[in-house]
């Protein structure tokens, strides 16, 4: 069976060491009131115990019995309540919440790490809580006071749950062409009559009530993406003293029967003259639901190294335990752990030195959130919405990988159910298609990000990286930002006379960001290291993964760079019949 527990030093060094971010915390007075290092560590240990020892043993059979569907009711796994319940009397619902409405109000680097421990543990299940975060998000930002101070303590408590109800059967991710609309009321509501697909946790037994953000068109909506509206549509409409009442017209129509995440309803969701009630202003829906949708992005980075960090955990285990093959012993009637065979080694370092990298990189974007946030910083903001898309792609392809490498590890018993590591290959899988597949975000990234500034927001992230390391970056690192930053503006100044070049090269482009990116990770954790602090064992851990990732990994961007270098033609030329 899997098993898992929270790689608390390791988060403890990237939150306290590698960014130091208490220095920060101690200079916003919002942060300062409420937490300081330790109390950090006992809500990291609080939650690793948690996670470790009450949601990942029970991932499995969450995962053999899915979820039930009956008459337009969805019932969740067995202990899905129980372990929901408990969930909500930690407050770990409202973790990072606004406290005006009931939220904890801990910063973005703290909670990171909480989803990744969540998505270690079981990602269907963290599924529920992690959707009505974003709902939450868009509703602090988008909706008018009265509306959050209604909806928002029962989504922190964990009462009611959100959704994000956005793709219909015709309209994947061009959802200009939606089919959703919405009609005026007399009364300021409107009626939303459509159907959406893929809405995960559209309907379930955890909650008394369900509130769904579904964008809709009015009557007289422009074409296009212009004219998406969001409205708040509650599976039940709350009375004045916030109590469920009426039953909403907003029904399961059918539950996804999917590769992977089996506990985690996925459902068609039918509004049919639903009551809703508009969120921002009309038209600009877009706008607000992306909000929820790049909170929901971060998030899938966390899916990817949580599911990764449990397949590296496991596969080591079993590494140092399997016998196999003849290494040191010359006796023949005995055998080695296969940790000793070289190949066996190589997958393991590849899998640690990606995982430790993702971890420093996904604090150091969750960090630039907090500076965005709690202090205003424009340059953070816009480090960070750069940086979505990668942390969104690279993290979860990279996850997906160590997956199945850390399943080739056990041979023959990785595809066997009862090891657990078939299923992190089916669950993580998702990570790379849902909130925009990873394709559309490599083309977000390269067009609308570092193509719309002219690569402006890119250069600010590498001279925040570059700052503090000085004259310490590895040589072959530095060498290569420079023919990365070299490569960008050759393909900036292509892009003009080649109109098919940028989406073609996205994906690459992504890909070498990513690796040079964990680089930095790196070269950053190697100056962070303190004998003072830390044990021997940790230290020369650290030093050798990174040069792994320096000598076996980080060499993969030279064949990333030939790739931009080479003419797009051959795939923009190519006609359809010769395909």
């Amino acid at each position: 069976m899997s098993q898992y527990q929270a790689p608390l030093q390791d988060m403890q060094f990237n939150l306290f060491d590698l960014w130091q971010v208490q220095k920060f915390w101690e200079s916003q007075p919002k942060l300062a009131e409420l937490l300081d290092q330790d109390t950090a560590g006992a809500i990291l240990e609080e939650a690793g115990k948690i996670t470790a020892e009450t949601i990942a043993p029970k991932a499995a059979e969450a995962d053999l019995q899915g979820v039930t569907y009956n008459s337009g009711s969805v019932a969740t796994p067995d202990h899905y309540k129980e372990i929901y319940r408990l969930q909500c009397e930690g407050g770990w619902t409202g973790l990072s919440g606004d406290p005006e409405y009931g939220g904890m109000g801990m910063p973005k680097t703290l909670s990171s790490l909480y989803e990744e421990m969540m998505c270690s543990a079981d990602i269907a299940f963290s599924l529920y809580a992690g959707l009505t975060s974003g709902a939450c998000v868009a509703l602090l930002q988008h909706a008018d006071e009265a509306t959050k101070s209604f909806y928002l303590p029962k989504l922190y408590s964990g009462e009611w749950s959100g959704t994000m109800c956005l793709t219909e059967a015709h309209s994947g991710s061009d959802l200009g062409i939606m089919r959703t609309h919405a009609v005026p009321s007399d009364d300021g509501s409107y009626r939303i009559t459509g159907s959406k697909i893929f809405i995960t946790a559209g309907e379930h037994d955890l909650t008394e009530n369900i509130i769904h953000l579904v964008l809709a068109k009015l009557p007289d909506a422009p074409a296009g993406s212009r004219g998406i509206s969001l409205f708040l549509v509650p599976k039940f409409l709350p009375d004045a003293q916030g109590n469920p009442g009426t039953r909403n017209q907003a029904v399961c129509g059918s539950v996804e029967h999917k590769m992977g995440i089996h506990g985690s309803a996925t459902c068609v969701m039918n509004f049919d003259g639903a009551v809703g009630y508009l969120i921002g202003e009309q038209h600009k829906g877009l706008a607000c639901m992306f909000t929820m949708m790049n909170y929901e992005r971060l998030a899938m980075g966390s899916q990817g190294l949580g599911a990764a960090e449990r397949a590296y955990q496991n596969a080591l285990a079993y590494a140092k335990d399997r016998l196999q093959g003849r290494i040191q012993t010359k006796d023949a009637n005995k055998a080695d752990p296969i940790i000793g065979h070289a190949d066996v080694r190589r997958m393991l370092l590849n899998i640690k030195s990606i995982n430790e990298a993702g971890r420093s990189f996904s604090v150091y974007v969750a960090h630039q959130l907090d500076k965005a946030k709690f202090a205003g910083e424009e340059k953070a903001q816009a480090i960070a919405n750069l940086l979505t898309p990668v942390t969104k792609a690279f993290m979860t392809d990279r996850g997906f990988d160590a997956c199945v490498t850390a399943q080739q590890v056990f041979g023959g018993h990785g595809y066997i159910k009862e090891w657990g590591m078939e299923q992190l290959v089916r669950d993580v899988r998702i990570a790379q298609i849902y909130e925009g597949t990873n394709g559309i975000q490599a083309l977000d990234f390269m067009v609308r990000k570092v193509a719309a500034d002219q690569g402006q927001a890119l250069n600010w992230l590498f001279a925040d990286l570059m700052a503090d390391l000085g004259d310490s970056t590895n040589p072959a690192l530095l060498q290569l930002s420079k023919e990365y930053q070299q490569a960008t503006a050759n393909l900036l100044a292509r892009a003009t006379a080649e109109p098919t070049l940028l989406p073609t090269v996205a994906c690459d482009f992504l890909d070498l960001t990513g690796y040079i990116l964990y680089g930095f990770m790196w070269q950053h954790s190697l100056r962070a290291l303190d004998a003072a602090k830390h044990s021997a064992n940790f230290i020369a851990s650290k030093q050798q993964t990174a040069q792994f990732y320096f000598e076996r990994v980080m060499p993969r961007a030279h064949s990333l760079l030939a790739v931009l270098k080479a003419p797009a033609q051959v795939v923009s030329d190519m006609s359809v019949e010769l395909f």
